[in-house]
């Protein structure tokens, strides 16, 4: 599958610099093409991934009516300004956070190749500090990621669930400020996206599979909750000071 691919991308490029050999030779630009012939492959090898990146899985939280109280806590805890950084009062506590943030980089950066080293530390950061403050797993938090969108930051599912938690637009109206476009800040989608899987772990009594259920519109079938429950296994940490 990989060499077939890479075969229709060096068709493609080949016919793509043909044409526009042809062109800008007929303006007697010919060598503006040959100078530019590397940056043009990198441009098609980006449109075919990005062709060819598998769809976000489906996520498609249903829109449920919320008791007042309900609809006021979440809206209260997502519009919290508080800076993405955790705050430890013991220096081991300091040290155990580092040795997890460094674990799950080296884990990240297996996954993601194409994900710069600082992307990948804020990314982790933002997982820790909003998981915590929802109180739920940054593992389980990774491996829903991991499941939602694979780390794609504007992935859209066929539901039009969005960003890395693939929240569902109606949440921005339901307990935001209603404006979409904001479910592709990274700091934004995991503060909705934490806060709506601790509100389904709430309303489920903590039981995780149907919480998860809940949270992609499967509840009460297997193959969303244990696919999120087999990625945490791989995003668990174990210290070893």
């Amino acid at each position: 599958m990989i060499a077939a691919s890479l075969m229709l991308l060096d068709a493609l490029f080949k016919s793509l610099s043909a044409c526009l050999a042809r062109f800008f030779s007929h303006f007697g630009l010919k060598s503006l093409i040959q100078s530019h012939s590397s940056v043009l492959y990198r441009g098609v090898a980006l449109l075919c991934l990005a062709i060819a990146a598998p769809a976000a899985f489906a996520g498609a939280q249903k829109e449920e009516t919320l008791a007042d109280n309900v609809r006021t806590a979440l809206a209260a805890a997502i519009a919290d300004k508080a800076p993405p950084v955790w705050r430890y009062e013991k220096p081991e506590e300091r040290a155990r956070y580092q040795r997890w943030l460094s674990a799950m980089d080296e884990r990240l950066a297996k996954r993601r190749r194409e994900m710069d080293a600082r992307t990948r530390i804020e990314l982790l950061e933002t997982i820790y500090y909003e998981a915590k403050r929802a109180g739920v797993d940054p593992g389980m938090v990774l491996g829903l990621i991991q499941v939602e969108s694979n780390f794609r930051k504007y992935a859209i599912s066929d539901a039009d669930a969005r960003g890395l938690m693939q929240v569902m637009p109606f949440w921005t109206r339901t307990i935001g400020d209603g404006d979409v476009r904001k479910l592709f800040h990274m700091h934004t989608n995991l503060r909705y996206g934490c806060t709506i899987l601790r509100h389904y772990i709430d309303r489920e009594n903590g039981n995780l599979f149907l919480a998860l259920g809940r949270y992609n519109g499967s509840r009460g079938r297997d193959p969303y909750p244990n696919a999120v429950l087999a990625a945490w296994e791989r995003w668990k940490f174990k210290d070893t000071p």
